[in-house]
């Protein structure tokens, strides 16, 4: 079930690509902004809160905007080091449409080598969270049971 902002949710954030919007309504549900932080990417530096200066510099992790526990295999969060045919994504939002036929493999998104290489982790709407490997990230794209995911690039 998505959450609208009317509802105090960010549902119409994320579909923008506003990741940082994204986190600062979650924040009730966090504990302390350090946890946006992969610590393996040192481009990065953690914030001390959710308001004073808070910005996409302080997060490492896109935000799945589809995400519900309608499609559990369907990404809620993950590594924000991806390419998508060999260039970095930016920020904002990042749409993949997925292919549901033995094509998988020609989904062209996979993750940067800048951190993690040879892969990522990746949060599920079922709770569970992945390591995944360099190719592995198109496979489980075209498990989500979804036609096109969306994700909001921080």
């Amino acid at each position: 079930m998505e959450i609208s902002a009317i509802d105090g949710g960010a549902m119409e954030l994320a579909a923008t690509g506003n990741a940082v919007a994204t986190y600062q309504i979650l924040s009730n549900e966090l504990k302390t902004p350090t946890i946006l932080i992969c610590p393996t990417d040192k481009t990065r530096s953690a914030a001390t809160n959710f308001t004073t200066g808070f910005t996409a510099r302080n997060i490492t992790y896109f935000v799945g905007v589809d995400a519900n526990t309608n499609y559990p295999r369907i990404f809620l969060s993950g590594d924000d080091n991806l390419v998508v045919n060999d260039v970095p994504v930016k920020s904002g939002l990042l749409e993949l449409s997925t292919n549901k036929t033995a094509d998988w493999y020609k989904i062209p998104v996979d993750w940067a080598e800048s951190r993690h290489y040879p892969g990522g982790m990746i949060g599920f709407a079922d709770g569970e969270v992945r390591e995944t490997y360099y190719g592995s990230l198109r496979q489980y794209l075209s498990e989500t049971g979804v036609a096109t995911n969306r994700l909001a690039i921080p």
